[in-house]
């Protein structure tokens, strides 16, 4: 991330006056900037920064950051390298900036359930993670609250139950799939309005998988953090363990040897080939194409099998640790990467070839599904779905951290936005992936895997790039343990752009929609 001169202190200067700044900001372990932000003026600083083209990537709350106030909100915003945290002091009660920025309404719902905020002004005011049965009253992210069962409500008051949008019109029904669905999969609620089989308005609904993973790291060491951080997310489990160790080892100012880094992002370009490869043949299996279907998806069990030789698990668990690997790979073991490599991608080529050469696939996947560009900083979608669509965001590029610097990726774009387009970007992606995971065997040097260093205290804001695009993690260290995690992943925001992606398309079409953008329940439930 960049220093404290850049276009996010500047915009802030604009708005504050250059003699105000030094008393209000802070730089973190990462060179983020936070700039404390008072209320009267909040609003303002706000609408500037969207007027700046910043995108609002997270809002978060902390309890006991601040001596002056109960609860703290964190407001993050990217625009290119820069990335800018508004810190507003709060006691129970906020104005929304869901009218400014759209994307915030999730995020304030989320504050609401979790720590009881009111936020006024708010068009949506429903529950977003504790869903009906939850008690009244009840705060989980709350340091009153301690982990303990909890009694639900057997029976919820018909006024309670949750009020979905409704479209009303002549020839208008409602379609409900879910949560609970004929596949072996996650639990999500979709109620689409429509008319025959035209799609005009679905609203998901998720949060059927809430675990407490935030409340569970409190008062933690960071060590039994690293497995917490890799339950988030189970095929992000490298993704968001990295994260969490960049943001400990950067409070820490802990060094992490250059084989290790070699190693860990050997191990995340495999995450991101597995996640891919299981896109795009469920894509094709919802378009009735098990020819394709059936050669992707046997080379992501060939990958799973690899993961498993190198690592013992098939989802690489348990290799990434603070200063750096848990296990390191031997030359031969290295070289047989290589030549599982090679042989990997001249099958991908033959597989994909036939796909990219079968009509009916790309009649069904041209055109349909389609992201428009002007959603992508509303929503703050990224990854594979928001370069389909022209997005020019991606972590390892914008934001490099390890060593990407040095072994930076192509950006892959294109501007079509539908499901072809996301499907042809997956495609280009994981051909990178693996000439990069080549490149990285070729160079990796010898040496340690880890060092250690004491524990410090402080906090942090660490982005990496997933397969579903940009999660992002915050860490606060107090008195040695875990006093605040908090993580979003990209499903977090891109489960908004479906809502659209489908508006205008047939019924049979949402499943390759949804399958295209490969969203994430656990990992937008936490």
């Amino acid at each position: 991330m960049t220093a404290a001169d850049d276009i996010g202190i500047r915009a802030v200067q604009e708005f504050l006056g250059k003699d105000a700044l030094p008393d209000r900001i802070r730089c973190g372990s990462n060179n983020e900037q936070y700039v404390l932000i008072e209320e009267p003026e909040f609003g303002t600083a706000v609408s500037h920064l969207a007027a700046n083209k910043f995108v609002l990537i997270s809002l978060f709350c902390c309890e006991d950051f601040s001596a002056k106030a109960a609860q703290t909100l964190f407001y993050v915003f990217e625009r290119r390298t820069s990335i800018l945290v508004l810190v507003r002091d709060i006691n129970g009660r906020a104005t929304t900036i869901a009218g400014i920025y759209p994307s915030a309404s999730w995020f304030e719902r989320e504050c609401r359930d979790g720590f009881g905020i009111e936020f006024e002004g708010a068009f949506d005011t429903r529950r977003l993670f504790l869903h009906e049965t939850y008690p009244e009253g009840f705060h989980p992210l709350k340091k009153s609250f301690r982990n303990a069962p909890i009694v639900t409500r057997d029976a919820v008051n018909p006024a309670d139950e949750y009020p979905f949008r409704e479209v009303k019109g002549e020839g208008v029904y409602q379609i409900p799939v879910g949560p609970v669905h004929a596949g072996i999969i996650e639990p999500g609620h979709f109620r689409f309005s429509v008319i025959g089989e035209t799609i005009f308005n679905l609203e998901c609904r998720m949060f059927y998988k809430h675990r407490g993973i935030e409340k569970l790291a409190e008062g933690k060491s960071p060590e039994d953090c690293i497995g917490i951080s890799q339950e988030v997310s189970g095929d992000e489990s490298v993704a968001n363990a990295t994260a969490f160790c960049m943001a400990v080892e950067q409070i820490s100012h802990m060094p992490v040897p250059e084989r290790a880094w070699y190693l860990r992002t050997i191990l995340l370009e495999l995450e991101r080939v597995c996640s891919h490869l299981g896109d795009q043949a469920g894509m094709l299996v919802d378009v009735a194409f098990p020819l394709g279907a059936s050669q992707f998806s046997v080379l992501r069990e060939e990958c799973f099998r690899e993961n498993d030789r190198l690592t013992g698990s098939r989802f690489l668990r348990g290799m990434v640790s603070l200063g750096g690997m848990n296990r390191d790979l031997s030359r031969a073991q290295l070289d047989e990467l290589d030549a599982f490599v090679h042989q990997l991608r001249n099958r991908y080529k033959i597989g994909l070839k036939i796909v990219l050469s079968t009509a009916s696939v790309i009649d069904r996947f041209a055109t349909t599904g389609v992201i428009r560009p002007a959603l992508l900083r509303p929503l703050n979608i990224t990854g594979p779905s928001a370069r389909a669509s022209g997005g020019k965001v991606d972590v390892r590029i914008n934001h490099p951290y390890g060593i990407y610097d040095r072994f930076a990726p192509h950006l892959q774009r294109l501007r079509d936005g539908d499901v072809l387009s996301r499907f042809t970007i997956k495609a280009s992606e994981i051909m990178d992936s693996l000439d990069l995971i080549e490149r990285l065997i070729a160079a990796i040097p010898e040496g340690e895997i880890r060092v250690g260093a004491p524990i410090c205290d402080g906090y942090t804001l660490t982005l990496v790039e997933s397969a579903r695009g940009q999660n992002l993690c915050w860490v606060w260290i107090r008195a040695g343990v875990i006093e605040r995690y908090k993580v979003r992943t990209a499903s977090f925001g891109n489960w908004l752009a479906i809502e659209h992606a489908v508006q205008g398309n047939i019924v049979p079409d949402f499943p390759v929609i949804n399958k295209s953008m490969n969203l994430s329940y656990a990992g937008t439930d936490l």
